[in-house]
């Protein structure tokens, strides 16, 4: 299956290394599906269950060091088969030329898992999504909370 093409979808006049929380979606290369398993239905009766490979938890270790780029934090996240999903907030402190963005912050976790696992896992650009208020940011993460579940009525689903 071809997939599509990605435009830039960024706002042109907008500072993306300014204060603010981002909801960002990193894909696997070709969507292929090495980041965890999920079960859901009769399988998992407490709710779906997400089982990371060992790809999968390499990239939620390198998620959570995120926590020590000066700047960011991790406020939400999912590992799923073939993506993950964040909330990423940044806080820069004061204005600075040199403040980095969320570019710098989504590059350093692909390239970090890149070089640990010693191939290239991802997609080449990454979705992101400037989180406006707090009612868009509730919705996001009840999105990133009911992702699990919403697996199987994914295209890239296969049970």
């Amino acid at each position: 299956m071809e997939l599509p093409k990605r435009k830039p979808m960024r706002l042109p006049e907008y500072d993306y290394a300014g204060h603010g929380a981002y909801f960002v979606t990193i894909c696997t290369k070709d969507r292929r599906c090495i980041l965890s398993n999920i079960t859901v239905g009769a399988d998992a009766p407490g709710g779906p269950n997400v089982q990371l490979t060992d790809t999968g938890k390499t990239v939620e270790q390198y998620i959570q060091s995120m926590e020590r780029m000066a700047g960011f934090h991790v406020d939400k996240y999912v590992v799923m088969p073939n993506h993950i999903h964040m909330i990423l907030s940044v806080d820069n402190g004061p204005p600075r030329a040199s403040a980095p963005t969320v570019s710098d912050a989504v590059g350093a976790l692909k390239r970090l898992v890149n070089r640990r696992l010693g191939r290239d896992i991802w997609q080449r650009s990454f979705h992101e999504h400037v989180i406006r208020n707090e009612q868009d940011y509730r919705e996001i993460w009840e999105y990133i909370d009911e992702n699990p579940a919403r697996w199987v009525g994914d295209r890239y689903y296969e049970p």
